[in-house]
Order: structure tokens, then C-alpha cells, then sequence
């Protein structure tokens, strides 16, 4: 047992260290050139906890493409050990479109602003300032952690998490779960709080499609021309209506929603579109998981304006509900149609994981003791975390970032949107309840 009171933690210091990981520019492009490492981020990370008397390492899985792994004993050994792990990359931000500079980690007017903010230096500068409260204090988490930063996050983890997964499986050896980023927040649902605990997430297929014509000259008639095909079937493919598919995890927090909201359940779309936009600002994130969905993102072909291509390439990112993966890749490729051949780029299968567990309610207990009205539900989320490839060797993941947010603040708007920010408020509540948690 812990003789402090991790509650009690200092957490006057997480907007600094939030702020300074926001201005270590870390965006990433893919495979691009424009990408910047995380090295520096992750530099800034083992200097921190050094600072505290741990000795973390970083393995880098290119140059530049750093994680830092460290590992906390627990306070009771015969626990299996806990995963708590962020990301040190962000997506990119164009300055222009900002009404402050994206890495400049400016304070102000009760936020902290700037690209990564919630996504996700904010639970990274949580996560830090815990660790070092555990040396300041002297208290211990209850199970081992394995405390991971990965690279490479948003753009599939490809030189993160899946790399160090399929490398070095050793690293996560003895874990059964893992806490990641987008879960713990708060919601305004009618006049309760609700907090939502992610426990699932839908897959992911980042898809090319490259179609094949003739090519030849702008003025002469080509029945074969690969813009045309590729154009009708990025038509087709964007226009296609996925049905609507309740998962267990979807279905137990509608059926939450109505009860709290007085509107009813049923399952035809115009019913659930009501009920779902009494998750106000969670809206979008929950709406996009009542179904497959797969939108087009890029178009790319030819070279001069009378010039017909021989090919025309596109992307689509494709969400498909968990279980239904390879069902959803093949309408795709049905869609495509004849002469366009479709290739996945990332693929990664979703996953639910039960929401009745001691973990969740210990997530439930450090929330309701720093909000003890709260109402906690599962939640599916619509997009992807690293604790995807975790799960491939049998680590249970979830989301949990604890944070009560102000009811008005669009929290799904500042996911990869402009002019990012997090309440420091937000922040604060958090890393009690971070501390909280970890300590049970």
C-alpha cells in the first residue's frame, strides 16, 4: 500500500511540460521527406525522467524514429504488468490556417494551444509529471508499468509501435492491458456528466486504387481512359451507403444516452442520429461508429492537359467495424470495378474488449473520486491507437486519458483540426486522476 496520497500529487508543472513537448516540432508526413523524427522528443522525454533517478531507453527503428520504453515496478509484483503509452509524433499543421503558431505552446486565455495538444503531448506531459510524482513522494503504481512514447502513430505505426511489436515483443513481455489516448473524457448528456471509456476501436485500411488505360493523345477518342475509371470509382466508393451495424460497445452507450435523455432507442437511423447528437461535441467520434465508413482522401493522375494518362492513382481511408474487415475490403474492390486495382497501404483489424473489468473500475473509481456525479460508459472509437498492434499479443486496450471538459468545448474538432487546445483545467484533473488510477 502506498503511505501518500497520490491525489495529492503537485500538478502545477504538466501545462509546462505540455507545452514544451508541443514545441518540439514532430509532425509527420509519412513517408515523405517533410517529416520530422521524434529523436528530439524523445531526447526531451529521457532527459525528464533521468532528471527523477529513471533510466529509460530509446530504440529507434530508423534514424531518427525514436520510442523510449521504461519500465516501473509495482507495488505488488504478482500483478501482470500495465502498458501506459503515448505518441510523440502529431499530424501535420499549416501555419497559415492558425490563429497561433502550432509550436509555439502558448498559454492562454485558460488553454494551452498548439498542434498535439489532445493528440496527444497532452497525455505524454500527464504521463511524465506522474512518473516523477512517484520519485518526489516516494510512492509506487500497483502493477509494473511499462511506459512507452512511440514514433510514428499517425501514420499507422509503422516505425512505432507495430515495429517495436513485430521486433521486439520482449518489451511488452507480462503485460495484459494497455491505456492509451481518446477515452476518459467527459461529455455534457443531458444534465449529467458522462464520461466515456474507450474499449474498442473500428480497423483501419488505408487504401491505393490505381487505375489502368490507354494512353494517348487529349484530342483522341480513348474509350480506356484511367482518369475516367478512377473517377467513377472514387464516385461509387464515396457515395456508397454502409448499413448500420451496432456493435455491443455502441449499443450499451446509446441505450445508456436514452436512458439518461428520455429519447427513445430504436434502431432506425433517423431514432439513432437523435440519440447521438445528445453527445454533443462526441458526436461525430460516435456517429461514425454506428458503420463501416470509407472516404476518399487523395487523387493523383496525368502530367499535361492533352496528355491521356496510362494510370490514375487515389486513396480512400476505410474504418470498417471490427469483425467485418475483410467483408468491407471486398466491397471495395467490387466497387473499384474492372481496370483499377486496390491495395491497402495499413491495414489493422479493430477490436472490443469488455467493459466489465476491474481495470474500468478502477478507471471508474479514480474519476468518480475526482467528479462524483459522473456516469461511466464504453465507447467505440472510430479512428485507430498503437494499442492496436499491441493487441496482437494479447494486451486488452483501452482509452484513458481522464479529462473533465468545459460542456461547450468541441473536443472531437481539435483531433488533427486547426488552432488544437486543451483546457488546463482539463490537464490538472487529469493527472490526479492519472495518479489516482495508477496507484490503485
Amino acid at each position: 500500500m502506498n503511505s501518500v496520497d497520490p491525489a495529492a500529487i503537485d500538478v502545477s508543472t504538466v501545462v509546462d511540460v505540455c507545452a514544451d513537448l508541443i514545441r518540439i516540432d514532430t509532425q509527420n508526413f509519412g513517408d515523405d521527406p517533410r517529416t520530422m523524427p521524434e529523436r528530439p522528443a524523445a531526447d526531451y522525454v529521457v532527459e525528464y525522467l533521468k532528471r527523477y533517478g529513471y533510466d529509460p531507453v530509446i530504440i529507434e527503428s530508423k534514424p531518427g524514429r525514436a520510442n523510449v520504453i521504461l519500465r516501473v515496478p509495482g507495488s505488488d509484483p504478482e500483478l501482470p504488468a500495465l502498458v501506459v503509452h503515448g505518441h510523440l509524433d502529431v499530424v501535420p499543421a499549416i501555419r497559415e490556417d492558425w490563429t497561433v503558431d502550432p509550436f509555439a505552446g502558448e498559454v492562454k486565455d485558460g488553454y494551452v494551444w498548439g498542434r498535439g495538444a489532445v493528440d496527444m503531448k497532452n497525455m505524454d506531459a500527464m504521463i511524465l509529471v506522474v512518473l516523477a510524482d512517484m520519485k518526489i513522494r516516494g510512492w509506487q503504481p500497483e502493477r509494473e508499468l511499462i511506459v512507452a512514447f512511440f514514433a510514428d502513430e499517425e501514420a499507422g505505426g509503422v516505425w512505432g509501435a507495430q515495429w517495436l511489436v513485430d521486433h521486439h515483443p520482449e518489451l511488452f513481455e507480462g503485460a495484459t492491458e494497455a491505456i492509451s489516448e481518446v477515452g476518459g473524457y467527459s461529455v455534457r448528456v443531458g444534465d449529467e456528466t458522462v464520461y466515456l471509456i474507450q474499449t474498442g476501436e473500428k480497423g483501419m485500411d488505408w487504401l491505393t486504387l490505381t487505375a489502368h488505360g490507354r494512353p494517348g493523345h487529349g484530342s483522341q477518342v480513348n474509350n480506356e481512359n484511367a482518369i475516367t475509371k478512377l473517377a467513377s470509382a472514387i464516385t461509387r466508393i464515396g457515395e456508397w451507403d454502409w448499413p448500420i451495424q451496432l456493435t455491443d460497445t455502441v449499443l450499451t452507450l446509446l441505450l445508456k444516452v436514452s436512458e439518461i435523455t428520455g429519447v427513445p432507442f430504436s434502431e432506425d437511423p433517423k431514432d439513432l442520429g437523435a440519440l447521438v447528437a445528445e453527445l454533443g461535441p462526441a458526436a461525430p467520434f460516435v456517429g461514425a461508429t454506428l458503420s463501416t465508413q470509407a472516404n476518399p482522401t487523395r487523387l493523383g493522375g496525368g502530367y499535361k492537359e492533352n496528355v491521356i494518362p496510362g494510370s490514375a492513382t487515389g486513396a480512400v481511408d476505410m474504418r470498417p467495424l471490427p469483425g467485418t474487415e475483410d467483408e468491407a475490403h471486398a466491397i471495395i474492390e467490387d466497387l473499384a470495378g474492372e481496370g483499377v486495382d486496390v491495395s491497402s497501404i495499413v491495414r489493422t483489424t479493430g477490436f472490443e474488449v469488455s467493459f466489465e473489468t476491474e481495470i474500468v473500475e478502477r478507471m471508474s473509481q479514480a474519476l468518480l473520486a475526482e467528479d462524483p456525479a459522473a456516469i461511466i460508459v464504453p465507447y467505440l472509437m472510430s479512428g485507430g491507437t498503437d494499442n492496436k498492434p499491441l493487441k496482437s499479443l494479447g494486451i486488452n486496450g483501452y482509452g484513458f486519458v481522464p479529462m473533465a471538459l468545459p460542456a461547450d468545448f468541441n473536443f472531437s474538432a481539435m483531433f488533427h483540426g486547426n488552432d488544437e487546445r486543451i483546457p488546463v483545467a482539463s490537464l490538472e484533473f487529469g493527472t490526479r486522476a492519472l495518479a489516482r488510477f495508477l496507484a490503485s
